[in-house]
């Protein structure tokens, strides 16, 4: 399914019935989920996150910034954070299926539609910005909704979309399509905002205004003040003081947290809290984060404290949460915080039984789960088996020059531990693919070419499972030979299970990928697929017999 996040911000964060009238814009179109609610009382201003596909998004938005141009006033709003609108800012982010084009297309058109139907200026921003100078938000922003007339009547200001008229309600509304932000603010243990700002002035990517001596402003060739770069790229940091808390915070937008990660940004803004005689007590996230944000984090800390980083997921976010202090000023809950949770999973996953009545379901007579989904859960246990030898490695005495390489290990090894779960109810999904397709009608002609696309299609994707767990056996065939020989001794017959579960998967999948071969219709894909499988089998089965000798050789010393 092709899916955008849609992150408008409101200026209202304080009366809850006015909130709720534009969230119930949104929950009213099919298709779209709502993720978070996240109302401000100091700043006065509510993000709401919602996630669905394209075009639904993209009326949601619509909806969403006709409701709060009739709940809210922009003449009587005050607040902390700067603003221009009533809906101030509202962004597309692509997700799964979708790219920045398509975000820019969706920008472009809700912004043509809120001009067009609500007469409300509209100013197109970073990847959706059509005049080069807009692309930062915060340049469109200046002046802020005070200034919105005066700026309106200036030809250079002309606005994307709409009439270039003052909104005296509404004010005006920024479009945009960008990567995805996190807001993120950094807690204090002081109620000076200008020390704040001192740390944002580094941390942030545009720095600071150059300052002489005697502290006068130096300027350029031209004139403009000279700035002294900030320490961090994709990062934009004010400091501000919030009455809730009762202290001041280091506010952060992360436009690219692939470039500059928050747990670097976060280290260095303790130190430098450290050297102005401050403390950093905690931070805050504000709307949602992506979960690969916090398994950065989660793996950062464990490095530093010596330990393994290849834990599991939900392991390496708690390190994360209690690393960054995320439960400071108020609860953090992952379930809740972290999008791709919010997003939610089938209900009906073999993963979320217990081994109780997973085997009970695989015992019955239905075909699904089958030897399929026993492979890849195979596959997921030499994982998890290679994985627990690498950690009763890490930090052990007489292991000293395997530790890099041992906690490598264990990062792969929950890797492939997390995929060939997924693969788990792949398998059972691509077998009931298979059988909806045959209960297709064919009583026409074109009803019966339909069904046989559709049952041809059905059975490469089933074939295609069980051909990526033999793949990702001989990655777990290799870990397990590997930790066999520089892993703790001590644990030597585990790594060997590891081995065997390994083997069992890649010959379980091999089975599962020749039983559906002669059903492919296609004979190049069937002779293709056929030859691959065969000789990972045959690679499996060589390295299965190498670890055997490792194994030999390692127990008749112990």
């Amino acid at each position: 399914m092709k899916l955008v996040e849609c992150v408008p911000n409101f200026s209202e964060g304080r009366d809850r019935s006015k909130i709720e009238a534009i969230t119930r814009e949104i929950q009213g179109v099919e298709g779209v989920k709502l993720l978070d609610v996240d109302p401000g009382e100091t700043t006065n201003r509510t993000v709401v996150t919602f996630v669905g596909p394209p075009e639904a998004a993209a009326e949601a938005a619509f909806r969403a910034i006709r409701r709060a141009a009739d709940v809210i006033d922009m003449r009587q709003h005050k607040g902390a954070h700067s603003r221009i609108g009533a809906t101030d800012v509202c962004p597309f982010v692509p997700l799964s299926g979708t790219t920045m084009e398509d975000c820019v297309r969706l920008a472009h058109d809700l912004g043509r539609r809120v001009g067009q139907e609500l007469s409300i200026p509209v100013y197109a921003y970073e990847e959706a910005a059509r005049v080069p100078e807009r692309r930062n938000l915060a340049v469109i922003r200046a002046g802020e909704y005070e200034g919105l007339a005066a700026k309106l009547k200036d030809p250079t200001w002309a606005p994307d979309f709409g009439p270039a008229e003052f909104h005296p309600r509404a004010g005006a509304t920024i479009i945009g399509a960008r990567e995805f932000l996190i807001a993120y603010n950094i807690n204090l243990n002081t109620r000076d905002r200008k020390l704040a700002n001192e740390i944002a002035f580094s941390l942030r990517e545009t720095g600071r205004v150059k300052k002489d001596a005697r502290g006068n402003t130096v300027l350029d060739e031209r004139g403009q003040p000279q700035r002294v770069p900030g320490l961090f790229p994709c990062v934009k940091a004010v400091g501000w003081y919030i009455d809730d808390y009762g202290q001041a915070q280091i506010s952060i937008n992360f436009t690219n947290y692939k470039v500059s990660p928050p747990h670097l940004v976060f280290d260095e803004a303790v130190r430098l809290a450290s050297k102005l005689g401050l403390r950093v007590t905690g931070s805050e996230l504000v709307g949602l984060i992506p979960k690969e944000a916090l398994i950065m984090a989660g793996r950062h800390y464990l490095e530093k404290q010596g330990r393994s980083p290849g834990v599991p997921e939900e392991e390496l976010i708690r390190t994360a949460v209690l690393s960054l202090g995320l439960n400071d000023v108020a609860p953090f809950d992952p379930k809740k915080k972290i999008i791709e949770y919010q997003l939610g999973g089938d209900e009906s996953s073999l993963l979320k039984m217990d081994l109780r009545r997973f085997t009970d379901e695989l015992s019955m007579e239905s075909p699904a789960p089958g030897g399929g989904s026993v492979s890849a859960l195979c596959g997921a246990l030499s994982a998890s088996l290679s994985s627990m030898v690498a950690h009763l490695t890490v930090g052990k005495k007489g292991y000293e020059s395997a530790q890099r390489e041992v906690k490598r290990l264990a990062v792969d090894a929950q890797a492939l531990k997390d995929s060939l779960l997924d693969d788990v109810d792949r398998d059972t999904r691509a077998f009931n693919r298979v059988m909806d397709a045959f209960r297709l009608p064919k009583k026409t002609e074109a009803q019966s070419s339909e069904r046989d696309r559709a049952v041809e299609e059905a059975f490469l994707e089933a074939t295609l499972v069980p051909l990526g767990v033999l793949e990702k056996s001989i990655d777990l065939l290799k870990l397990a030979k590997k930790i066999a020989r520089i892993g703790n001794k001590n644990s030597l017959s585990d790594a060997g299970v590891a081995g065997l579960t390994a083997l069992a998967a890649a010959e379980g999948a091999y089975y599962n990928v020749r039983i559906n071969l002669p059903s492919l219709k296609n004979e190049d894909a069937r002779s293709r697929i056929g030859r691959k499988a065969k000789a990972l089998k045959n690679r499996a089965v060589k390295l299965g017999a190498d670890l055997r000798r490792v194994m030999d050789k390692g127990l008749r010393r112990s």
